[in-house]
């Protein structure tokens, strides 16, 4: 009886699925596909059906490129594969032969620097159920700009719906003076619901206390008309700004709902003038999507202190509890938690545990005595890291700087506050869990995600030194003018090039909700495209991208290597590796064109991560017949994939990334 629940379950919210309407493949994010043609069995088959480059490296700067993320996840929608470049050009596609029906440029200036670089996630489609079949701008995409514009267009011919705001698109009311035009920007799909359209913001970090408000507006679908502002801080008494949504957000049509994942107030890594709590930051927050009406909210991180805010969409599901189905969100974070709320009320369907957390913060800082664990669901990733955790695979060559600069460091556990001595995060604030998300099977209760171990050395800056401070190569530095210190955060790597923490650097990891256990890991990416001479070792890279999985048994993801992947779900085994151009460093997405299935992923790199840039999509289906095996594909006979064996190959690899061939660069929460 329960696996017929659970199977009605499936058809109810995995029928949108199909045609990949929206960014997480529903309202809600599950990222779960029906489609089963693709399996385990025949996997190994998949052939590259066809790339489709937008052309930005040909006509790009290539200073302009370096500053660029190509994250778009696109969407199935009126026969085409619709998605926007870094730069907000919204291209269709053919999804038999990738190539262009039509394409839109809002021209966007490539001289306002955008604090989280040249980026945008995807778009959002609208069907106008008002308006006659046929008519113009009935089907809409709308687009978040990196300049603070929202856009309409129409969704068969790319013009634009010029009864939208001015003429197609409405100008965001930052509502102050920017330090720079880059300084304020839409990074992020917009979500519509009963005809309201909701878009949130992405804000640079750690310039100023008092920083640009992290407002979500809302409009009116059809006209564009302002229907609401919502500001996540209660500003009574506190310098702050931000806690602005940057992340993706999610809605359930039926309940009126849109649920919004907040980030920390500013600046990130001193508080002392935004005292307490800072309620709604680093929360979920659920409103009526028609008014803005808070109708509940739950924090996840008390008085953030280390960019600990959320940067992932909430995911709408229904799980199995106590031999029932119940309707949830699952907000993962990027400390490696999982939240899971009850939909209606936002209280945890299992118990949250306020428990002790490090105190002796740096002067004028109030840190919260308690932070919310969960206590069912294990963590995802580990959350505290010592001297005898220090990657030092060649000590032959020397003294281990890895063990030195962890040992110089406050490191008491998740959660020890910033300090002037400096203070190790664990995880960074990459993640855990980043923006990519997480993935629920709905028929086998299983929720996938990738996570990412990485440590941050976090040091705060007296004010007066911080005056013509020239932070070292790696170092992100932050002003935090407003208050007495300056921060400056790095990634902990070696001389050699190498992260400090032990590999593995980057999983993907499968977790049974009900049972409130973790089924399996598995170590995602190599070395291969990060070391001269290819090799691979499968240390597995930071992952700030998500993951699909089908009905079909199989788990898609990309890295930050060149290779899109497929894993067995049930088990975790890597089984397929296709090559990409460069790096996929987003989500990527399936769907079933004249009786054939696709995956396609964007490849365009990651410009802070330091890796090739490009700007091609991509996307593999099993051979017609007739068809030769693909040269972009092959099988994998280990976990990890194809490397070189023993200390010989670990030697070289050592040895040749002392170059400086491989590095995680400053701007390293990802975003």
């Amino acid at each position: 009886m329960r696996h017929l629940v659970r199977l009605l379950a499936v058809l109810c919210v995995a029928t949108p699925a199909l045609a990949w309407e929206h960014w997480g493949g529903d309202r809600g994010g599950s990222r779960f596909s029906p489609l089963k043609e693709i399996t385990p069995d025949n996997v190994a088959n998949l052939i590259r059906a066809w790339e489709f480059r937008t052309g930005d490296l040909d006509r790009r700067a290539p200073e302009v490129m370096r500053r660029t993320k190509f994250q778009a996840t696109p969407l199935f929608v009126e026969d085409s594969l619709v998605f926007c470049s870094p730069f907000n050009e919204v291209i269709a596609l053919d999804p038999g032969s990738g190539a262009q029906k039509w394409r839109y440029d809002p021209g966007i200036s490539t001289h306002q620097r955008p604090a989280n670089r040249y980026v945008c996630r995807g778009v959002a489609y609208w069907v106008d159920d008002n308006a006659p079949a046929g008519a113009v701008c009935r089907s809409r995409i709308f687009m978040g700009t990196n300049d603070a514009r929202l856009i309409a267009l129409d969704a068969k011919s790319g013009i634009r719906c010029t009864g939208f705001g001015n003429a197609g698109e409405v100008r965001l009311d930052i509502g102050m003076t920017l330090e720079w035009p880059g300084e304020f920007q839409v990074t992020s799909p917009p979500v519509v619901g009963r005809g309201v359209i909701v878009v949130g913001s992405a804000i640079g970090d750690n310039r100023r206390v008092d920083a640009p408000r992290g407002a979500v507006r809302a409009f009116d679908a059809r006209s564009g008309a302002p229907r609401w502002n919502f500001d996540p801080l209660r500003h009574d008494g506190i310098e702050a700004g931000h806690a602005n949504v940057w992340a993706p957000m999610s809605v359930d049509e039926a309940r009126g709902l849109v649920f919004l994942p907040t980030t920390s107030p500013s600046p990130d890594f001193w508080g002392g003038k935004r005292s307490g709590n800072n309620e709604h930051a680093n929360s979920v927050v659920a409103l009526r999507i028609e008014t803005g009406e808070q109708v509940w909210s739950f924090q996840t991180v008390h008085h953030d202190l280390w960019d600990y805010d959320l940067p992932a969409q909430p995911t709408l599901a229904r799980i199995d509890v106590s031999e029932a189905m119940r309707d949830v969100v699952i907000q993962p974070t990027k400390q490696g938690f999982l939240f899971v709320l009850d939909r209606n009320s936002g209280r945890p369907v299992w118990p949250v545990e306020e428990r002790a957390v490090p105190q002796g913060a740096a002067e004028g800082e109030r840190p919260s005595p308690t932070q919310p664990f969960p206590t069912h669901v294990p963590t995802l990733v580990p959350q505290k890291i010592s001297v005898d955790d220090a990657f030092d695979p060649f000590p032959l060559l020397g003294r281990s700087t890895c063990k030195e600069q962890f040992a110089s460091a406050r490191s008491e556990g998740l959660y020890t506050p910033p300090s002037t001595q400096g203070t190790l995060l664990f995880p960074f604030t990459g993640g855990g869990v980043n923006w990519g998300g997480v993935a629920f099977d709905p028929l086998h209760q299983i929720l996938y995600a990738n996570v990412s171990r990485a440590v941050h050395l976090v040091k705060l800056i007296p004010r007066e030194q911080a005056i013509g401070f020239n932070p070292p190569p790696g170092h992100d530095f932050g002003r935090q003018e407003g208050a007495p210190f300056a921060m400056s955060r790095a990634v902990v790597m070696s001389p050699l090039g190498l992260l400090c923490n032990k590999p593995p650097w980057g999983e993907m990891v499968a977790v049974d909700l009900r049972a409130g256990k973790i089924l399996w890991r598995s170590t995602v990416g190599t070395t291969e495209d990060r070391a001269p001479l290819g090799i691979a070792r499968p240390w597995g890279m930071p992952l700030v991208n998500g993951v699909v999985v089908t009905a079909g048994g199989l788990v898609f993801t990309g890295a930050m290597d060149a290779y899109l992947r497929a894993f067995d779900a049930k088990t975790g085994r890597e089984l397929w590796q296709g090559r990409l151009p460069v790096p996929g460093v987003a989500n990527p997405m399936t769907y079933l064109w004249r009786g054939e299935q696709y995956v396609v992923i964007s490849a365009g790199g990651h410009s802070e991560a330091g890796t090739t840039i490009g700007d091609s999509v991509v996307a593999f289906r099993l051979p017609r017949q007739g068809e030769a095996p693909s040269l972009w594909s092959r099988t994998i006979d280990r976990p990890g994939g194809r490397f070189l064996g023993g200390a010989i190959s670990a030697g070289l690899v050592v040895a040749l990334m002392a170059a400086g061939t491989w590095r995680w660069r400053r701007r390293s929460d990802a975003r």
